[in-house]
Protein backbone atom coordinates (compact mmCIF):
# COMPACT_ATOMS: atom_id res chain seq x y z
CA UNK A 1 0.00 0.00 0.00
CA UNK A 2 1.30 3.40 -0.79
CA UNK A 3 2.41 5.82 1.63
CA UNK A 4 -0.35 8.55 0.84
CA UNK A 5 -3.12 6.21 0.48
CA UNK A 6 -2.11 4.92 4.31
CA UNK A 7 -2.10 8.16 5.62
CA UNK A 8 -5.41 9.25 4.32
CA UNK A 9 -6.54 5.70 5.70
CA UNK A 10 -5.86 7.05 9.09
CA UNK A 11 -7.46 10.47 8.71
CA UNK A 12 -10.80 8.49 7.97
CA UNK A 13 -10.85 6.35 10.87
CA UNK A 14 -9.65 8.89 12.95
CA UNK A 15 -12.37 11.05 11.27
CA UNK A 16 -14.99 8.17 11.62
CA UNK A 17 -14.25 8.47 15.59
CA UNK A 18 -15.44 12.29 15.55
CA UNK A 19 -18.41 11.90 13.54
CA UNK A 20 -19.62 9.00 15.71
CA UNK A 21 -19.32 11.59 18.49
CA UNK A 22 -20.83 14.67 16.39
CA UNK A 23 -24.51 12.50 15.49
CA UNK A 24 -24.79 12.13 19.36
CA UNK A 25 -24.46 15.85 20.02
CA UNK A 26 -27.54 17.50 20.97
CA UNK A 27 -27.28 20.65 18.73
CA UNK A 28 -26.85 18.08 15.82
CA UNK A 29 -29.38 15.58 16.91
CA UNK A 30 -31.74 18.72 16.77
CA UNK A 31 -30.59 20.01 13.20
CA UNK A 32 -31.92 17.97 10.65
CA UNK A 33 -29.91 18.60 7.63
CA UNK A 34 -26.58 19.06 9.44
CA UNK A 35 -27.71 15.49 11.32
CA UNK A 36 -28.45 13.91 7.56
CA UNK A 37 -25.31 15.24 5.61
CA UNK A 38 -22.72 13.93 8.85
CA UNK A 39 -25.06 10.76 8.81
CA UNK A 40 -24.21 10.35 4.67
CA UNK A 41 -20.40 10.98 5.49
CA UNK A 42 -20.65 8.26 8.31
CA UNK A 43 -22.03 6.11 5.77
CA UNK A 44 -18.99 6.63 3.49
CA UNK A 45 -16.58 6.80 5.87
CA UNK A 46 -17.59 3.79 7.74
CA UNK A 47 -17.45 1.54 4.32
CA UNK A 48 -13.80 2.92 3.62
CA UNK A 49 -12.39 1.76 7.31
CA UNK A 50 -14.51 -1.65 7.64
CA UNK A 51 -12.18 -2.15 4.33
CA UNK A 52 -9.40 -0.70 6.05
CA UNK A 53 -9.33 -2.92 9.37
CA UNK A 54 -9.74 -5.60 6.82
CA UNK A 55 -6.65 -4.93 5.30
CA UNK A 56 -4.66 -4.65 8.24
CA UNK A 57 -6.17 -7.93 9.74
CA UNK A 58 -4.49 -9.64 6.70
CA UNK A 59 -1.68 -8.03 7.44
CA UNK A 60 -1.72 -9.25 10.46
CA UNK A 61 -2.29 -12.63 8.77
CA UNK A 62 0.86 -12.41 6.57
CA UNK A 63 3.18 -11.44 8.95
CA UNK A 64 2.09 -14.39 11.27
CA UNK A 65 2.01 -16.97 8.43
CA UNK A 66 5.64 -15.73 7.63
CA UNK A 67 7.05 -16.61 11.23
CA UNK A 68 5.05 -20.15 10.80
CA UNK A 69 7.52 -20.98 8.29
CA UNK A 70 9.98 -21.91 10.78
CA UNK A 71 8.17 -24.72 12.10
CA UNK A 72 8.68 -27.66 9.83
CA UNK A 73 5.24 -29.07 10.64
CA UNK A 74 3.50 -25.58 9.84
CA UNK A 75 5.30 -24.58 6.67
CA UNK A 76 3.01 -26.17 4.34
CA UNK A 77 -0.07 -24.14 5.93
CA UNK A 78 1.59 -21.63 6.38
CA UNK A 79 2.83 -20.76 2.49
CA UNK A 80 -0.94 -21.75 2.04
CA UNK A 81 -2.17 -18.68 4.28
CA UNK A 82 0.74 -16.71 2.40
CA UNK A 83 -0.81 -17.21 -1.11
CA UNK A 84 -4.19 -16.15 0.47
CA UNK A 85 -3.25 -13.21 2.58
CA UNK A 86 -1.78 -11.83 -0.65
CA UNK A 87 -4.11 -12.51 -2.97
CA UNK A 88 -6.86 -10.67 -0.32
CA UNK A 89 -4.16 -7.41 -0.16
CA UNK A 90 -3.91 -6.91 -3.70
CA UNK A 91 -7.28 -7.00 -3.73
CA UNK A 92 -8.96 -5.23 -0.78
CA UNK A 93 -5.56 -2.67 -1.92
CA UNK A 94 -7.78 -1.98 -4.97
CA UNK A 95 -10.91 -1.71 -3.51
CA UNK A 96 -9.51 0.74 -1.18
CA UNK A 97 -8.00 2.91 -3.63
CA UNK A 98 -11.44 2.98 -5.60
CA UNK A 99 -13.33 4.18 -2.33
CA UNK A 100 -10.64 7.07 -1.96
CA UNK A 101 -11.05 8.51 -5.06
CA UNK A 102 -13.17 11.62 -5.29
CA UNK A 103 -17.09 10.85 -6.21
CA UNK A 104 -19.15 12.95 -8.35
CA UNK A 105 -22.26 13.78 -6.92
CA UNK A 106 -24.04 13.56 -10.35
CA UNK A 107 -22.79 9.72 -10.92
CA UNK A 108 -25.93 8.42 -9.53
CA UNK A 109 -28.19 10.18 -11.43
CA UNK A 110 -30.01 9.82 -14.23
CA UNK A 111 -28.95 10.73 -18.02
CA UNK A 112 -30.18 12.33 -21.01
CA UNK A 113 -27.83 10.80 -23.75
CA UNK A 114 -27.88 13.32 -27.17
CA UNK A 115 -26.93 12.03 -30.62
CA UNK A 116 -26.54 13.92 -33.28
CA UNK A 117 -25.51 13.15 -37.10
CA UNK A 118 -22.87 14.27 -38.39
CA UNK A 119 -20.37 14.77 -41.17
CA UNK A 120 -21.40 11.70 -43.87
CA UNK A 121 -25.12 12.86 -45.25
CA UNK A 122 -27.59 10.24 -44.72
CA UNK A 123 -24.94 7.41 -43.35
CA UNK A 124 -24.15 9.59 -40.28
CA UNK A 125 -27.93 9.27 -39.36
CA UNK A 126 -27.84 5.91 -40.17
CA UNK A 127 -25.09 5.57 -37.71
CA UNK A 128 -26.80 7.91 -35.04
CA UNK A 129 -29.68 5.12 -34.91
CA UNK A 130 -27.19 2.67 -34.76
CA UNK A 131 -25.57 4.08 -31.51
CA UNK A 132 -29.31 5.10 -30.22
CA UNK A 133 -29.72 0.96 -30.23
CA UNK A 134 -26.41 0.64 -29.00
CA UNK A 135 -27.05 2.87 -26.07
CA UNK A 136 -30.83 0.93 -25.48
CA UNK A 137 -29.67 -2.35 -25.94
CA UNK A 138 -27.08 -1.98 -22.78
CA UNK A 139 -29.53 0.05 -21.30
CA UNK A 140 -31.74 -2.89 -20.97
CA UNK A 141 -28.87 -5.12 -20.15
CA UNK A 142 -28.31 -3.24 -17.34
CA UNK A 143 -32.17 -3.40 -16.09
CA UNK A 144 -32.41 0.79 -16.55
CA UNK A 145 -35.68 2.27 -18.53
CA UNK A 146 -35.28 4.19 -21.50
CA UNK A 147 -37.57 6.62 -22.94
CA UNK A 148 -36.96 8.78 -26.41
CA UNK A 149 -37.74 12.37 -25.35
CA UNK A 150 -37.35 13.84 -28.81
CA UNK A 151 -36.37 12.93 -32.01
CA UNK A 152 -35.95 14.13 -35.66
CA UNK A 153 -35.74 11.36 -37.89
CA UNK A 154 -33.94 10.90 -40.85
CA UNK A 155 -35.90 9.94 -44.82
CA UNK A 156 -34.01 6.84 -45.05
CA UNK A 157 -33.85 5.90 -41.74
CA UNK A 158 -32.02 7.25 -38.32
CA UNK A 159 -31.98 9.94 -36.98
CA UNK A 160 -30.73 13.57 -37.66
CA UNK A 161 -30.86 14.00 -33.69
CA UNK A 162 -32.43 12.20 -30.96
CA UNK A 163 -32.63 13.00 -27.53
CA UNK A 164 -32.85 9.57 -24.75
CA UNK A 165 -33.69 9.52 -21.25
CA UNK A 166 -31.91 6.25 -19.55
CA UNK A 167 -33.04 6.21 -15.72
CA UNK A 168 -31.84 3.18 -13.13
CA UNK A 169 -34.46 1.00 -10.97
CA UNK A 170 -32.69 1.38 -7.74
CA UNK A 171 -30.89 3.86 -5.84
CA UNK A 172 -27.32 2.30 -6.58
CA UNK A 173 -27.82 2.54 -10.46
CA UNK A 174 -24.78 4.77 -11.83
CA UNK A 175 -26.38 5.74 -14.91
CA UNK A 176 -24.38 8.90 -15.53
CA UNK A 177 -21.21 7.44 -14.27
CA UNK A 178 -21.51 4.58 -16.32
CA UNK A 179 -22.72 6.70 -19.61
CA UNK A 180 -20.67 9.60 -18.97
CA UNK A 181 -17.34 8.64 -21.15
CA UNK A 182 -19.32 8.27 -24.50
CA UNK A 183 -19.56 11.87 -24.82
CA UNK A 184 -17.50 12.92 -27.75
CA UNK A 185 -17.41 12.21 -31.41
CA UNK A 186 -17.91 8.53 -32.82
CA UNK A 187 -16.46 7.81 -35.90
CA UNK A 188 -17.77 5.05 -38.28
CA UNK A 189 -15.72 3.14 -41.41
CA UNK A 190 -17.95 0.94 -43.54
CA UNK A 191 -19.86 -0.02 -46.89
CA UNK A 192 -23.01 2.49 -46.77
CA UNK A 193 -26.31 0.50 -47.97
CA UNK A 194 -26.43 3.22 -50.24
CA UNK A 195 -23.28 2.54 -51.95
CA UNK A 196 -23.15 0.26 -55.21
CA UNK A 197 -19.35 0.54 -56.07
CA UNK A 198 -18.39 -1.26 -52.22
CA UNK A 199 -16.31 1.88 -51.02
CA UNK A 200 -15.82 1.76 -47.82
CA UNK A 201 -17.04 5.27 -46.06
CA UNK A 202 -16.06 7.21 -43.11
CA UNK A 203 -18.88 9.05 -41.31
CA UNK A 204 -19.60 10.72 -37.67
CA UNK A 205 -22.12 11.11 -35.22
CA UNK A 206 -21.62 13.01 -31.44
CA UNK A 207 -22.73 11.89 -28.28
CA UNK A 208 -23.67 14.63 -25.44
CA UNK A 209 -24.31 12.45 -22.20
CA UNK A 210 -25.73 14.94 -19.45
CA UNK A 211 -26.73 14.05 -15.93
CA UNK A 212 -30.16 14.70 -15.28
CA UNK A 213 -30.74 17.64 -13.00
CA UNK A 214 -31.54 17.74 -9.20
CA UNK A 215 -34.44 19.38 -8.54
CA UNK A 216 -33.08 20.91 -5.29
CA UNK A 217 -29.99 21.73 -7.10
CA UNK A 218 -30.60 22.50 -10.66
CA UNK A 219 -29.67 26.14 -12.37
CA UNK A 220 -33.03 28.24 -11.70
CA UNK A 221 -34.72 29.00 -15.21
CA UNK A 222 -36.28 32.79 -15.18
CA UNK A 223 -39.51 32.25 -17.47
CA UNK A 224 -38.67 35.88 -19.06
CA UNK A 225 -35.65 34.48 -20.31
CA UNK A 226 -37.75 31.24 -21.93
CA UNK A 227 -39.66 31.29 -25.24
CA UNK A 228 -42.12 28.17 -25.53
CA UNK A 229 -43.03 27.81 -28.86
CA UNK A 230 -46.23 24.90 -29.24
CA UNK A 231 -45.82 22.86 -32.77
CA UNK A 232 -47.77 19.76 -34.16
CA UNK A 233 -45.27 16.59 -33.23
CA UNK A 234 -43.96 14.28 -36.26
CA UNK A 235 -43.67 10.94 -36.51
CA UNK A 236 -45.53 7.76 -35.39
CA UNK A 237 -48.89 8.48 -33.03
CA UNK A 238 -52.14 7.45 -34.37
CA UNK A 239 -54.31 10.30 -35.33
CA UNK A 240 -53.90 12.18 -32.07
CA UNK A 241 -50.36 13.26 -32.67
CA UNK A 242 -51.46 14.69 -35.87
CA UNK A 243 -54.59 16.98 -34.49
CA UNK A 244 -52.80 18.29 -31.16
CA UNK A 245 -50.02 20.83 -31.29
CA UNK A 246 -48.66 18.68 -28.24
CA UNK A 247 -44.98 19.10 -29.13
CA UNK A 248 -43.09 21.81 -27.13
CA UNK A 249 -39.66 23.83 -27.65
CA UNK A 250 -38.31 25.91 -25.05
CA UNK A 251 -35.32 28.72 -26.15
CA UNK A 252 -33.32 30.20 -23.82
CA UNK A 253 -33.15 33.14 -25.51
CA UNK A 254 -29.82 34.80 -23.39
CA UNK A 255 -27.60 31.42 -24.42
CA UNK A 256 -30.22 31.13 -27.69
CA UNK A 257 -29.82 27.09 -26.22
CA UNK A 258 -32.90 25.05 -26.84
CA UNK A 259 -34.45 21.70 -26.23
CA UNK A 260 -37.78 20.21 -27.17
CA UNK A 261 -40.03 17.21 -26.40
CA UNK A 262 -42.87 15.85 -28.36
CA UNK A 263 -42.88 12.40 -26.95
CA UNK A 264 -45.54 12.89 -24.50
CA UNK A 265 -49.62 13.03 -25.70
CA UNK A 266 -49.85 16.04 -23.79
CA UNK A 267 -48.03 19.23 -23.78
CA UNK A 268 -47.85 19.73 -19.94
CA UNK A 269 -45.64 16.80 -19.91
CA UNK A 270 -44.10 17.73 -23.01
CA UNK A 271 -43.24 21.12 -21.77
CA UNK A 272 -41.88 20.16 -18.31
CA UNK A 273 -39.47 17.21 -20.17
CA UNK A 274 -38.26 19.73 -22.49
CA UNK A 275 -37.79 22.31 -19.36
CA UNK A 276 -35.57 19.32 -17.63
CA UNK A 277 -33.27 19.12 -20.88
CA UNK A 278 -32.65 22.48 -21.09
CA UNK A 279 -32.06 22.73 -17.51
CA UNK A 280 -29.29 19.54 -18.04
CA UNK A 281 -27.90 21.49 -20.93
CA UNK A 282 -26.87 24.86 -19.45
CA UNK A 283 -25.76 22.78 -16.60
CA UNK A 284 -23.45 20.73 -18.60
CA UNK A 285 -23.06 24.29 -20.69
CA UNK A 286 -21.43 25.05 -16.96
CA UNK A 287 -19.66 22.30 -16.57
CA UNK A 288 -17.72 21.99 -20.14
CA UNK A 289 -16.20 25.83 -19.73
CA UNK A 290 -15.52 24.47 -16.15
CA UNK A 291 -13.67 21.41 -17.73
CA UNK A 292 -12.09 23.69 -20.54
CA UNK A 293 -10.56 25.81 -17.98
CA UNK A 294 -8.55 22.95 -16.44
CA UNK A 295 -7.69 21.82 -19.43
CA UNK A 296 -6.22 24.50 -20.06
CA UNK A 297 -3.63 23.55 -17.44
CA UNK A 298 -3.65 19.99 -17.54
CA UNK A 299 -5.32 17.25 -20.46
CA UNK A 300 -6.65 14.50 -18.77
CA UNK A 301 -6.70 11.34 -20.28
CA UNK A 302 -9.82 10.67 -20.51
CA UNK A 303 -10.80 14.07 -22.04
CA UNK A 304 -13.46 16.72 -21.76
CA UNK A 305 -16.37 14.94 -23.31
CA UNK A 306 -16.38 17.85 -25.63
CA UNK A 307 -18.48 17.05 -29.77
CA UNK A 308 -14.87 18.02 -30.57
CA UNK A 309 -12.80 15.35 -29.31
CA UNK A 310 -12.57 11.84 -31.65
CA UNK A 311 -13.31 9.14 -29.11
CA UNK A 312 -13.90 6.27 -30.63
CA UNK A 313 -13.87 4.69 -34.41
CA UNK A 314 -16.57 1.46 -34.71
CA UNK A 315 -14.58 0.00 -38.25
CA UNK A 316 -16.67 -3.04 -39.33
CA UNK A 317 -14.70 -4.17 -42.44
CA UNK A 318 -12.35 -5.38 -39.57
CA UNK A 319 -14.52 -5.90 -37.21
CA UNK A 320 -12.69 -3.12 -34.96
CA UNK A 321 -13.54 -0.87 -32.31
CA UNK A 322 -10.90 1.43 -31.06
CA UNK A 323 -11.24 3.96 -28.46
CA UNK A 324 -8.60 6.29 -28.97
CA UNK A 325 -8.25 8.38 -25.09
CA UNK A 326 -6.91 5.03 -23.89
CA UNK A 327 -5.78 2.95 -27.03
CA UNK A 328 -8.33 0.06 -26.68
CA UNK A 329 -8.88 -2.10 -29.29
CA UNK A 330 -11.38 -4.47 -29.28
CA UNK A 331 -12.37 -7.08 -32.19
CA UNK A 332 -16.35 -7.79 -31.13
CA UNK A 333 -17.75 -5.09 -33.10
CA UNK A 334 -21.00 -6.87 -33.54
CA UNK A 335 -21.66 -7.70 -30.23
CA UNK A 336 -20.75 -3.71 -29.00
CA UNK A 337 -23.29 -2.76 -31.51
CA UNK A 338 -25.39 -5.36 -29.77
CA UNK A 339 -25.11 -3.20 -26.13
CA UNK A 340 -22.34 -5.12 -25.19
CA UNK A 341 -20.60 -2.47 -24.12
CA UNK A 342 -19.34 -3.56 -20.64
CA UNK A 343 -15.85 -4.32 -21.70
CA UNK A 344 -15.20 -0.74 -22.82
CA UNK A 345 -16.93 1.55 -20.17
CA UNK A 346 -15.19 -0.92 -17.21
CA UNK A 347 -11.90 0.35 -19.27
CA UNK A 348 -12.86 3.30 -19.30
CA UNK A 349 -13.50 3.66 -15.90
CA UNK A 350 -10.27 1.93 -14.85
CA UNK A 351 -8.45 4.60 -17.03
CA UNK A 352 -10.36 7.22 -14.99
CA UNK A 353 -9.89 5.81 -11.69
CA UNK A 354 -5.79 5.63 -11.82
CA UNK A 355 -5.99 9.26 -13.35
CA UNK A 356 -7.70 10.60 -10.13
CA UNK A 357 -5.14 8.12 -7.93
CA UNK A 358 -1.98 10.15 -9.61
CA UNK A 359 -3.89 13.40 -9.39
CA UNK A 360 -4.78 12.55 -5.24
CA UNK A 361 -0.88 11.17 -4.76
CA UNK A 362 0.19 14.47 -6.62
CA UNK A 363 -1.64 16.57 -4.11
CA UNK A 364 -0.85 14.80 -0.75
CA UNK A 365 2.94 15.30 -1.95
CA UNK A 366 2.72 18.95 -2.10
Amino acid sequence: MKPFVRDTLLRQRARLHELDALLSAPDVVSDMERFRALSREHADASVIVEAFNRHEQREADLAAAHEMLTDPDMAEMAEEEIGAARADLERIDAELQQLLLPKDPDDQRPAFVEIRAGTGGDESALFAGDLARMYTRYADSQGWTTEVVSESPSELGGYKEVVLRMAGRGPGAAVYGQMRFESGGHRVQRVPVTETQGRIHTSAATVAVMPEPDEAEAVKLNPAELRIDTYRASGAGGQHINKTDSAVRVTHLPTGITAECQDGRSQHSNKAKALQVLTARLQEKDRSERAAKEAATRKGLIGSGDRSDRIRTYNFPQGRLTDHRINLTLYKLLMVMEGDLGDVIHALQVARGTELLAELEQRNSL
